[in-house]
């Protein structure tokens, strides 16, 4: 934990193990590594980024999760939810779990160009919205920052790789 948020609790580290798992399907498939599990009561659901796979720029696995669950209970209003994912939430995302009246959210790393729990904007905790969720940030944060950086890694090479001549 950050010190920003409230601490971890029982359940915390599975259901973010989960959501890294689904994050390196993501990863599989082209996609940024995020992923995400969303509790409702005894509804449990997951996602995965998917903005390359569906060509959709709002396919984030936190957006793809709330349009679900408001389907699965027929009710945008998300208040008994906990939603678990691998990164801090950007502004869209965040905005729209503000607009579900989220209960709880727990992620693991922090994303300082475009997080939206105080590393890049402070959209979560701004006084001015008309919602506040409990936040847990910093759970299997180390693991969390990797799964990103090895992505990004990986993809910044494969982008070398075809900027280098072939000996033909």
């Amino acid at each position: 934990m950050d010190g920003r948020g409230l601490p971890a609790v029982d359940g915390d580290e599975a259901n973010l193990r989960r959501a890294l798992e689904l994050a390196e399907a993501a990863a599989a498939g082209g996609d940024v590594p995020i992923g995400a599990v969303l509790i409702c009561g005894d509804l449990r659901l997951e996602a995965k980024n998917e903005k390359e796979a569906r060509r959709d720029p709002t396919a984030h696995a936190e957006m793809l999760l709330l349009r679900e669950a408001a389907r699965r209970l027929d009710a945008w209003r998300l208040s008994r939810a906990t939603m678990y994912v691998t990164k801090e939430p950007c502004v869209m995302c965040a905005g729209a779990l503000i607009a579900a009246r989220i209960e709880r959210l727990v992620y693991g790393a922090r994303d300082p160009k475009g997080g939206a729990d105080g590393s890049a904007f402070d959209i979560l905790r701004s006084p001015h919205t008309n919602h506040r969720l409990e936040v847990t940030a910093g759970v299997l944060e180390a693991e969390a920052a990797e799964q990103l950086q090895r992505f990004f890694r990986s993809r910044r090479a494969r982008v070398s790789e075809k900027d280098i001549p072939s000996d033909s």
